[in-house]
Order: C-alpha cells, then sequence, then structure tokens
C-alpha cells in the first residue's frame, strides 16, 4: 500500500467530515476504505500532512490531538472551557495579531492554528 494513497484518503476522509477527529478516529474512518491499513501507517501520515500545511492539528483540550482539513484554508478557534463548544474565527480576524507579534518580539509566528480558551456568551451568563 502506498503512504500516496493513504495521504489522498486521509484527505478526502478530513474535508468530508469537517470537524476535529482523533488519530483513531481518522483510522477507523479510512479502515472501511483501506482494511490492510494499519494504525502505525495513519499516524506517519497525519504527521506528514500536518508537517507539509495540508491539515492542522490542535489540543482543543480534549485530552487528544485532534486533525482537521485546511482545504478552506486558515482558520482559528475559541473554545468554552465549561460546555465544550468550539467556535472559528476567520484567519483575517487574526492576521493582523500575528503581524504585530512578528514585528514587536522580532519572532516568526509558525503556528497555523490558533486555540483561544475561555467561556461562551452562554457559559459566562449562567
Amino acid at each position: 500500500m502506498r503512504a500516496s494513497s493513504v495521504e489522498q484518503i486521509i484527505l478526502e476522509t478530513l474535508a468530508q467530515k469537517r470537524s476535529h477527529l482523533t488519530a483513531h478516529l481518522v483510522y477507523e474512518q479510512i479502515r472501511a476504505r483501506l482494511p490492510a491499513v494499519n494504525p502505525s501507517t495513519v499516524y506517519r501520515a497525519l504527521e506528514r500532512l500536518a508537517n507539509a500545511g495540508k491539515i492542522s492539528v490542535s489540543d482543543l483540550g480534549t485530552g487528544a490531538e485532534v486533525y482537521e482539513s485546511m482545504s478552506d484554508g486558515m482558520h482559528h478557534h475559541l473554545v468554552c472551557q465549561k460546555c465544550g463548544s468550539i467556535m472559528t474565527m476567520n484567519h483575517e480576524d487574526v492576521e493582523n495579531f500575528f503581524g504585530l507579534v512578528q514585528r514587536s518580539y522580532r519572532f516568526q509566528v509558525a503556528t497555523n492554528h490558533l486555540i483561544l480558551f475561555g467561556l461562551c456568551d452562554q457559559c459566562r451568563n449562567i
């Protein structure tokens, strides 16, 4: 089994699901299409895709890293620490912040996924 075919199926799976999947869930999803695939092949492919910037890997505070398609471009998240809701922010909303950090601190930002934790409006008002 070629790594490229595994990577292509991972990309298709993440694009279709349009959600955050753990490595184990990615493996479970693609095993239906590639029954002979083993978990280590999937995990290595996920790492290659993340390093290439084709998918993002994040810690959303759920106890496991999650993967997401980058096919719709860069975006970021707000995670409610009380109810667990996840809101998506457009990259344009934080692009200036990245530029400010780079200029002010003479620091090259390498992240492609900003995650901010706090309380959503609903939980704040309870």
